[in-house]
């Protein structure tokens, strides 16, 4: 059983940066797809980065160039290095583990597969970018 738990969220002014991390705890002996997920105030869910078993990044759109996903040599811990920040970075951010060997994230944000093959969330940490 894995369990993920985000930190690293806070309030940062325009421009500004974070880093979030996610820690994994439980089974971590095989290696699979880990994401990023955001949700705005009033939106939907949305996809920001993900990495694969095999190291492949993918990144939506509203965040390629900013916000870099990455993980230990361990594969405990997920990171996003987000820079650059912008108001509508705000929301709630939330790792997800997808126990595949491969996944993405499409240019719109969407998800490669189906929500049901993110079996493990974590309960998310708060971003907020003040203009």
């Amino acid at each position: 059983q894995v369990e993920l738990r985000e930190f690293g969220g806070g309030s940062v002014q325009s421009g500004g940066s974070l880093r979030l991390s996610c820690e994994s705890s439980g089974d971590t002996s095989t290696n699979y797809c880990m994401g990023w997920f955001r949700q705005a105030p009033g939106k939907e869910r949305e996809g920001v980065a993900a990495i694969g078993a095999g190291g492949d990044t993918t990144y939506a759109d509203s965040v390629k160039g900013r916000f870099t996903v990455s993980q230990d040599n361990t594969r405990n811990t997920l990171y996003l290095q987000m820079n650059n920040l912008k108001p509508e970075d705000t929301g709630m951010y939330y790792c997800a583990a997808d126990f595949a060997y491969s996944c993405k994230i499409g240019h719109d944000g969407s998800y490669s597969k189906p929500d049901t093959y993110l079996e493990v969330w974590g309960p998310g940490t708060l971003v907020n970018v003040s203009a």
